[in-house]
Formats: structure tokens, C-alpha cells, sequence
């Protein structure tokens, strides 16, 4: 059965644009294989899929999977084991510019199961990155990385590149979630690194290969980054950025959503500033903390930052009282300090040689005065 359905699913694949609300309604109500046979034989799904049914003609689902397979990328649906079930959360988010609905299909490519990526980080953002935007994304990623975690992006110049990159500086798993089809490398540019994944990764989309990149695309792509990943990691955005439909698909599917701020102003920021000071993305500036954020409870628990411990933190209260009783420059007799502490000779003889030993005072023939560790 799960072949049958397999060979619907795929020809469904080729019909219409990825995200389309009329399949996946469709497909949730009729099943995958029943639509499909009902689009063979009357060519009309009830006047829905009129505009589409007619292409069923040129597709032979049999000669589209043997084609992927030859190409390494395998056809994952719903039934299979490896199918990815934290995308399912799609079928309840709603739309976003027209587009919705778990994925008819993941055609994928590379060694990394789908099924391990429920402890993914997606990592997203500008394609026009600053130097310190590609370097916090490519920290976080390799951080991400380093605990096992597999990290996806879109493989986009800027911040996608240098995410995939810090992960893969790691030798840790990282996924491409393409908006053409899996067999096809886009940009040209990162055809090298896009062939570094599908070797180590893997390589996703929802599009059949063969498939060009557009606009529309692009957008269904961003919402299977969103629901792929256990969180989503904003690092630069402008206020309209690809990043922020992503980061809109995150918080719609109830994941965490980080951004890491910019400089005061920058353009590159202004989209990650919305987010954080709507309440939309808690901040982040480490891998650490965004593994705190998106790891199981307690996990990855990250120490807030503390001053450095200084010699005179670890004294005791007496100890602290005799020390703030030591001149600063002209020396002091045993008696003048306890008379300025107000306390007995005796305790302060035993303190002053207890400060002694730790480097906090000094002793000479004219008496007792602070040392220099003692002003840190």
C-alpha cells in the first residue's frame, strides 16, 4: 500500500505549486491515492483542481521515482519511518501568503535521516550579512553542531551559507531545505557546499526535481524550515526579510523563536529588533543559550555571567571590617587598625596575618598599609 500511495504522492508532487491549500486539503480529505485516481479518471476533483488535473497526462510518477533514485534522492512520505512527524503540526498553522499544509512529499538527499531532525536549530537570515552577522551564525551553528544537533538553513548566500558552514567546520549534520528541486544546486554559487551536504546532510525539498526556484517557492520553503526545526534562530533581518516569514511560520507552530541583535541601527538588525521587542523572539547571543532554549528541560543550561571573584570576595566579614581598617599609603601600628575596626588587638592581629598571607596588606618596620591586590 505504501508504494501505491507513494506513486500518488508523487505525481501529486508534480502538479501543483509546494504549499498549495487546495491539495493538502484534498489530499486530508479524500487521502492521497484516492485523489489521485480521482484526478486521473475524471479529471475534476469537484471543480477544485480543475486547472491542474489536466497535467496528469504528462506525468508518469513510476519514471519520476526511478529518475530520483538514479540521482540518490529518495521520495519520503507520511507512512515511511523516516518521515519527519513534527511537520504534521503544519495541518493545524493556517496560511501564510497563500501557502499551508504539510508537504504532500519530502524528496531528499543525503545520509541524514529525516526522522533524526527532531532536535534540529534552524538558522536563517539576510542574504546581504554583515561580517558579524556571517561570524554569530556561524558560531551558533558550530556550538549547535558540536552537541549533535542538526542545524537547517536554506543554503541562501549570507547568513544560510555561513550557518551551513560553521556546522559543517564541526563535522557536525546540517540540512539544506531547498526552494527547487532537490537535484538542482541554487544558488550556482554554493553548488560545492550544497554537494558537501547532500554528502553529509541532507538536502530537502518539496519541489520534484527538476524543479526551478520562484518566488512562491521560496515562501513554501520557509515554512517546512520552521516546522522541521525545534526552534528558529533569527541573525540579521531587515524589516522585510524572507527571515521574518520563517520566524512568523515558527511562532505560529509554537516553536521557539530567538533572535541575536545588531548594532543600534543597522539595517540589517531592524527585522530581529521588531521581533525581540514585540515579544515575537527571546534574545540570544550564544549557542549556548539558543541550546538552552530548544533543548529538552535542563539539557543545556547555560550559568548567567558573573563579575570575576576577586581576593577580597572570598574574605569573611571580620576579615573584610580589618581590611577596609588598613591606610592606603601611610603605614598603621596593630592598635591604630583595630581602634579604626573597633575591634580587640588580639582579633586584629590574627586577621591582619591572615591578610598577610593572601597578599592583601603588607608589613614593614613602620607597620601595616594595603598592597596593591587589594584594590582589585
Amino acid at each position: 500500500m505504501s508504494e501505491v500511495e507513494r506513486r500518488a504522492r508523487a505525481a501529486l508532487s508534480r502538479l501543483t505549486e509546494p504549499g498549495d491549500p487546495r491539495l493538502t486539503t484534498l489530499v486530508a480529505e479524500h487521502g492521497a491515492t484516492t485523489l489521485y485516481d480521482l484526478l486521473r479518471h475524471d479529471r475534476d476533483a469537484g471543480g477544485v483542481l480543475t486547472d491542474v488535473a489536466t497535467r496528469l497526462a504528462s506525468t508518469d510518477p513510476d519514471r519520476e521515482l526511478e529518475q530520483a533514485d538514479r540521482l540518490g534522492i529518495r521520495f519520503v512520505i507520511p507512512s515511511d519511518d523516516e518521515w519527519p512527524t513534527q511537520i504534521d503540526a503544519l495541518v493545524s498553522a493556517g496560511q501564510l501568503h497563500e501557502r499551508g499544509g504539510p508537504p504532500i512529499g519530502l524528496w531528499a538527499k543525503g545520509p541524514l535521516r529525516l526522522d533524526r531532525l527532531g532536535q534540529s536549530v534552524a538558522i536563517v537570515g539576510s542574504r546581504s550579512s554583515t561580517t558579524y552577522g556571517d561570524r554569530v551564525a556561524g558560531e551558533i551553528a558550530a556550538v549547535v553542531a558540536r552537541q549533535g544537533c542538526p542545524v537547517i538553513s536554506g543554503a541562501a548566500f549570507g547568513i544560510d551559507q555561513a550557518a551551513h558552514r560553521g556546522a559543517v567546520a564541526m563535522d557536525g549534520p546540517s540540512v539544506a531545505v531547498l526552494a527547487c528541486g532537490a537535484d538542482r544546486a541554487y544558488p550556482a554559487a554554493h553548488t560545492q557546499l550544497i554537494a558537501h551536504l547532500a554528502e553529509t546532510g541532507a538536502v530537502v525539498s518539496e519541489a520534484a526535481p527538476g524543479c526551478a526556484p520562484t518566488r512562491i517557492r521560496f515562501l513554501a520553503r520557509n515554512r517546512l524550515i520552521a516546522a522541521l526545526s525545534r526552534g528558529t534562530v533569527v541573525v540579521e533581518a531587515a524589516v522585510r526579510s524572507g527571515a521574518l516569514n520563517t520566524a512568523s511560520w515558527a511562532g505560529r507552530l509554537n516553536r521557539v523563536v530567538l533572535g541575536v541583535p545588531g548594532p543600534v541601527g543597522a539595517a540589517q538588525s531592524q527585522g530581529v529588533h521588531q521581533l525581540i521587542r514585540k515579544g515575537s523572539a527571546v534574545l540570544a547571543s550564544t549557542g549556548q543559550e539558543v541550546l538552552e532554549m530548544v533543548g529538552q528541560a535542563g539539557e543545556h543550561l547555560v550559568e548567567d555571567p558573573r563579575a570575576p571573584v576577586r581576593p577580597r570576595d572570598r574574605l569573611t566579614s571580620r576579615h573584610r571590617q580589618v581590611l577596609d581598617a588598613v591606610p592606603v599609603a601611610r603605614a598603621a601600628g596593630s592598635d591604630s587598625v583595630a581602634r579604626t575596626a573597633g575591634l580587640g588587638i588580639v582579633e586584629v592581629q590574627s586577621a591582619l596575618l591572615y591578610l598577610h598571607r593572601n597578599g592583601l596588606v603588607e608589613h614593614d618596620d613602620d607597620g601595616w598599609r594595603l598592597a596593591a591586590l587589594a584594590h582589585t
